[in-house]
């Protein structure tokens, strides 16, 4: 769990670098930077935003660290005596879920990208270098 505006400043890209490298998968605040929040759904971490309350409730039922169960497919947050939803953009999910980066996604779409290429080399003969 992190206190608000989690990941904002100069080191908001290499943060998210820090926290794959230390085995960190999901970050658990009210809000993150921009960049940051971005770079964990191309990183493989969840960012999960909480409301203030459910923020609060979370910190209070785990006075000391301990596992808590993080369920994506639901959007749901359960510890010992509660629970709290969270919302989560629907492309950053599938892409988690799926273990994509965008290297992989951009990858998934190789037949595409070989149609086309094809297609344009056939069209315009002209504005393929040829070796």
């Amino acid at each position: 769990m992190v206190d608000d505006n989690f990941g904002c400043g100069s080191s908001r890209e290499g943060a998210v670098y820090a926290l794959v490298d230390y085995g960190i998968r999901v970050v658990i605040g009210t809000t993150f930077g921009d960049i940051f929040h971005n770079n964990c759904f191309k990183n493989g971490v969840l960012p999960v935003r909480l409301d203030h309350d459910s923020h609060q409730a979370l910190v209070a039922g785990l006075p000391e660290p301990r596992d808590i169960d993080v369920d994506l497919v639901d959007q749901r947050i359960d510890w010992g005596d509660g629970q709290a939803r969270f919302e989560v953009d629907a492309f950053g999910k599938e892409c988690l879920t799926q273990g994509l980066d965008e290297l992989s996604l951009t990858l998934s779409y190789q037949a595409d990208i070989d149609q086309f290429e094809a297609n344009y080399r056939a069209n315009y003969p002209w504005l393929v270098p040829t070796s």
